[in-house]
């Protein structure tokens, strides 16, 4: 599992399409349990020859202050158009399974930032460093779980070990249910 670049950094290593070759934005997919990922909506062409697969996904949060009152929305987002399988007509169920419980990560440690920032008075004056320590301790926890979902699952191939993760996963979700969106 990467984690997608900067869009900044991005457009500095992507060539800029011509006038004929400009297609519109795919629009990323907000974390739903009544909507699971599909191969078609992994869009992007694949970028190694290591992996089968790879699930784009990132914690989008924003945050602000109307009349010194906090208010803050953070949402798992998957990402299509940075999103790639190697041959989706080939591609297995359990593969599939596999890349959803990235996204289901996502969505578990979206929750847990959610519940964080519930529990948190901010000072509206000094909201931005706030702020940018809780989500930085967030996301890095996020990115140890996620390497640690690939290790132990082996990428998927450890079926006894991607059947316990994606039990823990749901219990993690159902846990933080009053934190969902």
């Amino acid at each position: 599992m990467l984690f997608p670049a900067p869009i900044w950094l991005l457009s500095l290593l992507l060539p800029m399409p011509g006038p004929a070759q400009v297609t519109p934005p795919v629009p990323k997919i907000s974390w739903s349990a009544a909507r699971p990922l599909t191969w078609a909506d992994f869009r992007a062409r694949p970028n190694t020859d290591r992996l089968a697969a790879l699930t784009a996904s990132t914690i989008d949060a924003t945050i602000g202050c109307v009349d010194f009152h906090f208010s803050g929305k953070v949402q798992a987002t998957f990402a299509p158009s940075e999103s790639w399988v190697r041959n989706a007509a080939q591609a297995s169920p359990a593969l599939l399974r596999h890349e959803q419980l990235h996204f289901d990560l996502t969505e578990v440690h979206a929750r847990m930032l959610r519940q964080k920032l519930s529990l948190i008075k901010f000072d509206c004056l000094h909201l931005q460093p706030a702020f940018n320590n809780i989500t930085k301790v967030a996301f890095l926890a996020w990115q140890r779980d996620e390497a640690r979902y690939d290790q132990e699952s082996n990428h998927g191939l450890n079926a006894p070990k991607q059947a316990e993760w994606e039990q823990k996963t749901r219990l993690r979700l159902e846990q933080l249910d009053a934190f969902a969106e």
